[in-house]
Parts: C-alpha cells; sequence; structure tokens
C-alpha cells in the first residue's frame, strides 16, 4: 500500500527545506547581529519544526514498512522505527536548538557555557541528521534492490518493483534474516 499523496508531499518538500537549511546555514554566529538574518533564522526554524512535528503527528499512525510486498522480520521493523524516532528527534533538536542560540543571542549572550550548550546540542543534532538521514537513505535503496516495495509507497521513481530473485540478492538477504532471528533469540533468552 503507497503513502497518501499528502505523506508523499511532505515528505519530498521536507527534503527540499532541509537541504535548503544545510546550504544556506549561518556558519559563525556573529551574522546573527544582522538583525534581517536573525529573524529569518527563526522564522524559518520555527516553520521548520512545525512541518517536522506535523510530519511526526501525521505519520505515527502508519506502521513501519506498512507498503512491503514481502514478509518483513520483527526485528528488521524495530530497527527502522528506531532510525525514524530517532530522525525525528534530531530533527526537532535541530531547530529547537537553533531557536535557543537565537534567543541566547539575541539576550546579549554571544559566548558561555549556556551559549556553548545550545550550539553542541545544534552541532551534534546536524551531525546526527546526516547520519541518520544517509541510514535512511541507504535503507530505501537496498529495499528497492531487494524489491520490497517500499521504495515504492514513497518514491516517485523506479517504482515498478517485484520481489529480485538474484542469487547474490537472495544470499544477502537470507544472510540478513538470520542475523535478525539471532538479533531475536539473543533478546528472548534474556528476557527469559
Amino acid at each position: 500500500m503507497a503513502h497518501t499523496r499528502l505523506a508523499k508531499t511532505i515528505h519530498w518538500s521536507f527534503i527540499i527545506l532541509y537541504v535548503y537549511g544545510i546550504v544556506k546555514q549561518v556558519d559563525d554566529i556573529s551574522d546573527l547581529e544582522d538583525s534581517k538574518l536573525l529573524i529569518f533564522e527563526v522564522v524559518f526554524a520555527t516553520i521548520f519544526l512545525g512541518i517536522v512535528i506535523g510530519r511526526y503527528f501525521y505519520m505515527r499512525k502508519v506502521e513501519t514498512m506498512h507498503a512491503s510486498t514481502v514478509p518483513v522480520h520483527r526485528v528488521h521493523k524495530i530497527i527502522a522505527k528506531s532510525v525514524h524516532t530517532s530522525m525525528y528527534i534530531v530533527l526537532v533538536l535541530l531547530p529547537l536548538s537553533g531557536l535557543v542560540i537565537a534567543f541566547l543571542f539575541n539576550q546579549g549572550i554571544k559566548d558561555g557555557p549556556m551559549q556553548l550548550a545550545a550550539l553542541s546540542v545544534h552541532e551534534f543534532a546536524a551531525t546526527a541528521s546526516y547520519v541518520l538521514i544517509a541510514i535512511h537513505v541507504s535503507a530505501a535503496i537496498y529495499s528497492r534492490i531487494k524489491g520490497e516495495g517500499v521504495w515504492s509507497s514513497m518514491v516517485p521513481i523506479l517504482n515498478d518493483e517485484k520481489p529480485n530473485n538474484h542469487p547474490i540478492v537472495r544470499k544477502v538477504a537470507d544472510f540478513e534474516e538470520q542475523v535478525y532471528d539471532q538479533i531475536e533469540h539473543i533478546f528472548t533468552r534474556i528476557r527469559e
């Protein structure tokens, strides 16, 4: 089952907004002396935050990997959900910490421990977002190669997926399932 048109629109619009935010980011907080830039950054961060939170509440009712046309291992779903949840966390921390930086700067706190803490959270969130998005995109491409149907539910191109029975793909997928089985077995034994 494909995602709704609204879900796809939010997803792809958000990507454009995220890339724009990364490209136009403020490299030196002293640039915030320009009041127009400061106001723009606050408005941008607020819109960004609103979209992330809105997307979270809209998408939380959709089961992770709901569009898969093949059975998905329970551990695989847990890992996918963990990556998605982590992305939401860092994508909320990114604008929130940016707003704190702007607030502190506007209050005359341009350095010191509070500003350093806000900047550190902002940098952590930015770096974590790069890593998590790279994992997300890699997983989407891998899913497309396997032909699970997940790619087609969100991506408007190359979406004529069918399960891939190439021997190498099958071997990798079988190994992946064995890893998930082992992880599930370990956690089952821990709970006992």
